[in-house]
């Protein structure tokens, strides 16, 4: 697609692009947990390409938006962790799941224009 964007969420940063879905770690800006259905805006915009124009911004985009919707929680694998004590003849294996969460790209806004409709 010659629309996207790349947004800084969850302490990672994500290349998303309108009608596709994600997977992040954590929302900083949701304080309690999150429904589904629930409407976001990202305002923390990295870079943005429409077309053959590409906008980056230092550190963010003061005029870019990416807006969408919470579509449920989700869980990743587990990540398992063992640590072994050499010539004790022990072992211990302890692990953890992240939290998740879904959301799915609606529309990317630049200067308060839609650039879907575009």
């Amino acid at each position: 697609m010659d629309k996207y964007a790349i947004i800084d969420i969850g302490g990672k940063q994500l290349r998303v692009e309108p009608g596709r879905f994600y997977d992040a770690r954590h929302f900083a800006s949701l304080r309690k947990a999150p429904r589904s259905n629930t409407k976001i805006s990202i305002t923390r915009v990295l870079l943005l390409r429409h077309g053959s124009s590409i906008s980056i911004g230092y550190p963010w985009l003061n005029n870019a938006i990416v807006r969408g919707r919470i579509l449920h929680d989700c869980f990743r694998n587990k990540l398992l962790i063992q640590k072994i004590y050499s010539k004790k003849k022990k072992r211990r294996i302890f692990g953890y799941r992240e939290n998740m969460i879904r959301f799915v790209v609606d529309s990317i806004y630049v200067d308060g224009k839609n650039l879907n409709a575009c």
